[in-house]
């Protein structure tokens, strides 16, 4: 037995020692350790040696194991050495490295967010709505005449169902006044969608964000103050706002708005950034009529409402002069903005 021991052992350190690869070392693991390996079956053969022996057998057989499992952790790493030598072969480690790029928010998503934040802060709350609207949520909710040129083909995308995709984020303040009552203040930011050729100013996909307040005494010095607020806390305090008288179907009176853009090298100039009012009475109505209730009614409750573009803010911000680099997903464009 003991001879036995000592052939298994050096037959193994030789196999060992000759194994060129990790799955050879394995193999030779296996043949020796595994549970049929030899040395293995020599083990359970010690109840067979006579008694006066077993403990020198016994001492034998661990040796044994000890030194050919040393033997093989050693040879394991020597292996796993070689071939991390060979995968840098070739590899000049004194390079320098590669630059890793870093993402960034789109302009749009950095622009919408710090809007939400502004107006938060202001105690308005976020509001959405589908993006397949029907015409009363669109349109005559909104007192839209029928004739309005919104309402035509050539400007809006109707489905064959007659349902359409909203051609603005204005639907959402009728969704919101059906299910509330006041106060409401609230902001829907999301897409809206238009019939328009897309140039260097339009896309018939972009982003709007608008704004509702309704409660008691609601004012246009409300209205006022509130935009000229946001503004300058978007664009700088030194900002110059001013509104311009208006029409819109759903706010009476109705403005527009606009923030003086100055750019370097050249005069300063007015440029218009949102629409807004005093929510019509009509509107009220009309959604006193759907909820079936005087929870609306014009003459205990006004509001204002607003809106305005968020691809028109971004351009502004950042002097961007074509909307269409906000879609064209250019790295060498967005990459100012990381």
């Amino acid at each position: 037995m003991k001879e036995q021991i000592a052939a298994i052992q050096t037959e193994a350190l030789a196999r060992i020692s000759a194994a060129e690869d990790e799955r050879m070392l394995e193999d030779a693991r296996v043949a020796v350790l595994g549970k049929k390996g030899s040395l293995t079956l020599a083990a359970a053969g010690i109840k067979d040696v006579p008694k006066e022996e077993k403990a020198a057998v016994g001492q034998l057989l661990n040796a044994a194991r000890t030194e050919i499992t040393a033997a093989l952790e050693s040879k394991q790493l020597a292996l796993r050495e070689i071939a991390d030598r060979a995968a840098l072969a070739g590899i000049d480690p004194t390079l320098p490295g590669r630059p890793i790029l870093t993402g960034a928010l789109h302009p749009l998503t950095q622009i919408r967010d710090e809007a939400i934040r502004i107006l938060r802060r202001m105690g308005f709350a976020l509001a959405d709505g589908p993006e397949i609207e029907d015409e009363f949520h669109c349109f005559d909710a909104l007192n839209t005449p029928a004739d309005h040129p919104a309402r035509n083909e050539k400007d809006t995308f109707y489905f064959d169902s007659g349902k359409l995709l909203r051609t603005h984020t204005s639907s959402v303040q009728i969704r919101t006044m059906e299910s509330a009552t006041p106060p409401v203040r609230i902001i829907a930011p999301g897409s809206a969608y238009r019939r328009d050729e897309i140039d260097a100013t339009h896309l018939s996909v972009f982003n709007q964000l608008e704004g509702l307040y309704v409660a008691e005494d609601v004012s246009l010095p409300d209205l006022k103050g509130t935009l000229e607020y946001f503004l300058r806390e978007l664009f700088g305090t030194s900002t110059e706002v001013r509104f311009r008288p208006h029409f819109f179907p759903f706010t009476e009176p109705s403005f527009e708005i606009d923030v003086k853009l100055q750019v370097k090298g050249q005069a300063p100039r007015w440029i218009e950034v949102a629409g807004c009012g005093m929510v019509d009475p009509a509107v009220f109505d009309s959604i006193n009529k759907g909820r079936k209730d005087d929870a609306f009614n014009p003459d205990k409750v006004t509001g204002f409402a607003f809106g305005m573009g968020l691809d028109r803010l971004a351009m502004i911000r950042w002097g961007i002069k074509d909307i269409r680099l906000l879609i064209e997903n250019d790295v060498r464009f967005l990459k100012q903005f990381a």
